[in-house]
């Protein structure tokens, strides 16, 4: 396997990580991801969290992750671009959001009941369709197609231009200090590393 299509990889699964946890609440079958050892390590203060390792899953979940996830989400936080990049600060919920032009591009279809989103530019859909691209360009690079694995790259660095880096990051701070939970601090943590990390890649 080559280096860049290894690096790939791993940044379709970093993607998939994040917006898969910053989506919706979590559950039993999403911690034990987690505690896979290749994963741990970015999440490094829910392993010393007293409640982890006395509470059984189900109530550590439910009286504590997936409040904390509803404060994030729905209460005390907005995750959507919209929000942060409008001026007056309203939430684009129709086909003018601007991340439709992208995803009509990529046939990406956003089913909000299900995603249980009010709008496209949710960051947990964003974090989705980099994972969608970075999936699209691993299989043309298997199939030795690079014309098109490096299109795919190249809207990637375009997606992140002009969406992603002009949000999320100042989200993921927000979350970060707002996090009554170390799965939620830790995951906002690492995710703005991973974010700033991949876009310097991007632009290497």
């Amino acid at each position: 396997m080559s280096d860049i299509l290894l690096q790939t990889e791993q940044r379709e699964f970093f993607y998939a990580l994040y917006s898969r946890l910053f989506m919706k609440e979590v559950d039993t079958d999403f911690l034990k991801t987690l505690e896979h050892k290749d994963i741990k390590e970015f999440f490094p203060n829910l392993y010393d969290w007293d409640l982890y390792g006395t509470l059984p899953k189900e109530e550590l979940i439910e009286a504590h992750l997936n409040v904390d996830f509803a404060d994030l989400s729905l209460i005390n936080l907005i995750p959507y671009e919209s929000f942060y990049t409008r001026e007056d600060g309203m939430i684009e919920s129709g086909g003018d959001n601007p991340v439709f032009q992208f995803y009509e591009a990529y046939d990406f279809v956003v089913e909000k009941d299900i995603a249980r989103v009010v709008s496209p530019d949710h960051i947990g859909v964003e974090l989705e369709f980099m994972y969608m691209l970075c999936n699209a360009e691993a299989k043309a690079r298997k199939n030795s197609d690079e014309v098109a694995a490096d299109e795919l790259q190249k809207t990637q660095k375009s997606f992140m231009e002009k969406h992603l880096m002009n949000w999320a990051p100042l989200y993921f701070i927000n979350v970060k200090n707002e996090a009554q939970t170390p799965l939620y601090h830790d995951g906002a943590m690492t995710g703005l590393e991973f974010l700033l990390n991949d876009y310097e890649y991007l632009n290497a």
